[in-house]
């Protein structure tokens, strides 16, 4: 795994990435963040707050700051992850749509283990490609 967490930071074009998630109360918001959480883990970039950002907490503030890139992963065409960041007045570097993948929005939380990886290696897939 480690091999693919380096090939994907290089696809991104910096190991200092700063991830935002949506994490809204729709499935899909879950799945944002439960995403989020997994690329941090193979280290493809940083699990940040993206309420932290709304709330203009100078500590996430600098944090955002200090990243040489952005992602948001939103859950659906709502885009308040990236919403979030660009009223802040930050530029968004990659924007990830959960509900662009072919996952339907549902107030169904219960979100499988086997969900959660499909949507994992297309987010994987999509990172690469870049």
């Amino acid at each position: 795994m480690k091999k693919m967490a380096e090939e994907t930071k290089c696809a991104c074009g910096s190991a200092n990435v700063a991830i935002f998630p949506c994490v809204g109360a729709a499935n899909v918001g879950q799945l944002s963040n439960k995403i989020a959480i997994e690329l941090e883990k193979q280290g493809i970039g940083n699990l940040m707050c993206t309420v932290g950002i709304g709330a203009r907490a100078p500590g996430l503030m600098k944090s955002a700051e200090s990243s040489d890139r952005i992602m948001t992963i939103d859950g659906c065409p709502v885009n308040c992850a990236t919403k979030t960041m660009e009223l802040a007045g930050f530029r968004v570097d990659r924007q990830i749509v959960i509900s662009d993948l072919g996952i339907k929005k549902t107030k169904d939380r219960d979100l499988k283990d086997e969900e959660v990886a499909e949507v994992l290696g297309k987010v994987l897939e999509i990172l690469q490609s870049e």
